[in-house]
């Protein structure tokens, strides 16, 4: 479980900026701890390609300094305010259609987190954002994500990574606008 704690380049919760802002949303007890991270990400982070923002943020104190990020460093931020509270948290990915209708046959991966509760194990949040037709909420046992799966060709990665994907990461960092990613959104095949 301590690798779910860790720091790393990317959830560098041990920032000042980072710790300060997990020290604020420190609640009485863990879940509402959770929530209280899991809510300020969805809602106070703005999604780059949503609101046509840069710049492309890749490591959690950007993502707090910009208030702007992609999915999976928005998922980067949660994990780095959940882990300075001490409470494990990874990272998760789903392979999903890139159009709303499942039609076009491209796919890129989409981040989000899964989180330790001691009542139920890990638990998979979603902060993306909510929009029309994504509304994704904290409300344990059931998980209400941001996307179900829908097409031939999506999935839910079972795996919960300590650290992001290097092909995640390597997208966020070779592009210096929201639109330029937006091109080149990550993917993996599946079995």
């Amino acid at each position: 479980m301590d690798k779910y704690l860790e720091v790393s380049k990317y959830i560098d919760w041990d920032t000042p900026e980072v710790a300060k802002k997990a020290k604020e949303l420190l609640q009485k007890d863990n879940n509402g701890t959770i929530k209280a991270c899991f809510e300020f990400v969805r809602d106070e982070i703005k999604h780059s390609n949503d609101y046509k923002l840069n710049p492309i943020t890749v490591k959690a104190s950007d993502v707090l300094k910009h208030k702007t990020g992609y999915c999976y460093a928005k998922s980067h931020l949660l994990a780095a305010l959940l882990r300075a509270n001490n409470i494990p948290a990874g990272l998760c990915y789903q392979r999903l259609t890139v159009s709303d209708d499942g039609t076009c046959g491209k796919f890129c991966l989409h981040g989000l987190n899964a989180v330790y509760l001691n009542d139920y194990g890990w638990y998979r949040i979603d902060a993306r954002g909510n929009k029309e037709n994504v509304y994704a909420v904290f409300s344990p046992p059931e998980e209400q994500l941001a996307y179900p799966i829908r097409f031939v060709g999506e999935k839910d990665l079972p795996e919960i990574w300590h650290e992001p994907l290097k092909i995640v990461t390597d997208v966020l960092e070779s592009y210096n606008d929201y639109a330029e990613v937006a091109q080149h959104l990550p993917d993996i095949q599946t079995i």
